[in-house]
């Protein structure tokens, strides 16, 4: 009897210990698997456009899109009208998005480009923020407003 309720201890014990375990997030892929078009675009501490807004000092935004409704393929037209095409993944963690093998390269990169997802996404909105700074907008920290294009 005291051999068995040893057992019963020791199963409950590990099963609470297990239990205790943080669980992975579950992945974003699935939700972010779209074509996104900028609504808010910041170079470095500057707003330089919004979606409707003829105030935008940098109207080429509306032209950028993100297209990751292939599961392993992205498309990426930037400010400049040029598309990249290569492969997208996201973080174990769900917090970076990743683009390598990007043709064209883009300037001064070796292929890639990451953001960091600043916010959890949802089915309207995905927030990103380049982990590095870009080139072609002289060397800003850049973060866009995502939303579905149209």
């Amino acid at each position: 009897m005291r051999t068995l309720t040893h057992c019963t201890l020791f199963i409950i014990h590990c099963t609470l210990i297990l239990s205790c375990q943080p669980k992975s997030p579950d992945p974003i892929s699935g939700l972010i698997g779209k074509v996104w078009q900028a609504q808010t675009v910041k170079e470095g501490d500057q707003l330089v456009y919004t979606k409707g807004s003829a105030s935008s000092t940098k109207p080429g935004y509306a032209g950028f899109r993100l297209d990751l409704t292939d599961p392993k393929t992205v498309k990426l037209k930037d400010i400049d009208g040029r598309t990249l095409v290569g492969t997208w993944s996201v973080s174990p963690d769900n917090k970076r998005l990743i683009l390598e093998n990007l043709v064209p390269k883009p300037t001064n990169t070796i292929g890639s480009i990451e953001y960091y997802v600043t916010a959890p996404p949802t089915d309207s909105s995905l927030p990103l923020q380049r982990t590095a700074e870009s080139r072609k907008t002289g060397n800003s920290i850049n973060e866009y407003g995502l939303i579905p294009a149209e």
